[in-house]
C-alpha cells in the first residue's frame, strides 16, 4: 500500500493530497487548511512535507493543479493560451530544499480572444473529464464562485466564459441591501424557476428585479426563504440567458457537487437540456492523474 506518487489539489483555503498505488488506486488522502491564500512562497515546501511525510519516504513525486501555481503561489505556472489541448506537454517544477522532492505543477488556461479570460484548476477537472470519456464533443459547465462555461472538442479547450454568479450572490444576500431579507439557508423549488425564468427572457431587467426583492418583503411580507431562491433565479436566469450560445444546441456535461450543480441542472432541464453530471473532486483527481501519466511519458 506505499504510494508510488502524489496528487494534489491546492487552491487559495485547502490542500488536500491522494496517495497514488503502482496501479492508480487511491492508498490515502489527507486534507489541510494550509491553503495559498495562508502560505508565502517559501512555506508551501514545509507544508507539503508535513502533510505528507510518511508517503514521502517511498516517493519524490508530487503533481498539483489549483492556486498552488498562481503568481502568490509556491511557483507561477505560466497560462497555456486556448485553444489549447486539455493536459499540458510541460508542468512547471517548483523550487525545493529537499533533494529528493519533485514537484510539478500544473498550468492554467487563459484566453485572449474574443474576450479576455483565465481558469486555474478547472483546467484539470476538464481533462479529468475527458479522460473518462474519450472523444466527448460539447460544452462543459463548471459552476462556482466564478462559473466557468467551456466549449471542448478533439481534446481542447476552444473557448470559454466566466461568470461572476456565485460571487454575486454571497455579495448581495451578505453585503447589500437585501441582505435583511435573504435566509442563510433553504430552498423553493417554484420560487426559483419562476425567478429564473424571468430573467433567461428578460436579462435587462435584473437591476430592477434585484430591488424588488427587498420590496417584496417590506411591501407584501414575502419570506427570506422563498427571496432566497428568487435571488438565486434571477442570476442563474441572467447568466443562462450570456452563456446560451454555448449551450443552445450542444452537448453539456456539468461538474460539480450537486449543491452547486442543482440550480444549473434546474435551470438547464427548464430549456429541454439534460446535461450529463459529473463529480469535481473525482475529476479532479482523474485530470491529475493524466497529467502524471503524460509526465511519465516526457521524463
Amino acid at each position: 500500500m506505499t504510494p508510488e506518487w502524489i496528487a494534489a489539489d491546492w487552491g487559495t483555503s485547502n490542500l488536500r493530497l491522494w496517495a497514488i498505488g503502482k496501479d492508480g488506486t487511491v492508498v490515502g488522502e489527507r486534507t489541510s487548511e494550509k491553503g495559498m491564500g495562508q502560505l508565502a512562497p517559501a512555506q508551501f515546501e514545509d507544508a507539503l512535507t508535513e502533510l505528507a511525510a510518511d508517503w514521502l519516504d517511498h516517493t519524490s513525486t508530487v503533481v498539483a493543479c489549483g492556486m498552488v501555481g498562481s503568481r502568490q503561489g509556491w511557483v507561477e505556472a505560466p497560462y497555456q493560451t486556448a485553444p489549447c489541448a486539455v493536459c499540458p506537454k510541460t508542468m512547471v517544477k517548483a523550487p525545493v530544499t529537499r533533494a529528493d522532492l519533485n514537484v510539478h505543477v500544473i498550468p492554467g488556461i487563459k484566453q485572449t480572444n474574443p474576450a479576455a479570460d483565465v481558469m486555474r484548476g478547472e483546467e484539470t477537472q476538464i481533462a479529468g473529464f475527458l479522460a473518462m470519456n474519450p472523444e466527448w464533443d460539447g460544452v462543459l459547465c463548471l459552476p462556482g464562485t466564478h462559473t466557468k462555461w467551456v466549449h471542448v472538442s478533439a481534446n481542447e479547450v476552444v473557448s470559454f466564459q466566466t461568470f461572476m454568479t456565485g460571487e454575486m450572490f454571497a455579495l448581495l444576500a451578505g453585503q447589500s441591501v437585501l441582505s435583511h431579507s435573504i435566509a442563510d439557508s433553504g430552498w423553493n423549488d417554484s420560487a426559483f424557476d419562476t425567478a429564473l425564468s424571468t430573467t433567461l427572457s428578460r436579462p435587462e431587467g435584473l437591476a430592477g428585479r434585484l430591488f424588488a426583492l427587498r420590496a417584496a418583503q417590506l411591501v407584501n411580507g414575502t419570506d427570506a426563504i422563498t427571496l432566497r431562491s428568487e435571488l438565486s433565479g434571477l442570476l442563474v436566469g441572467a447568466e443562462l440567458a450570456a452563456a446560451k450560445p454555448y449551450w443552445l444546441g450542444q452537448n453539456v456535461a456539468i461538474i460539480g457537487d450537486d449543491a452547486v450543480s442543482a440550480p444549473y441542472v434546474a435551470g438547464l432541464a427548464a430549456q429541454g437540456v439534460a446535461p450529463e453530471r459529473a463529480d469535481a473532486t473525482a475529476m479532479t483527481l482523474s485530470g491529475i492523474t493524466a497529467a502524471f501519466r503524460l509526465l511519465e511519458t516526457t521524463t
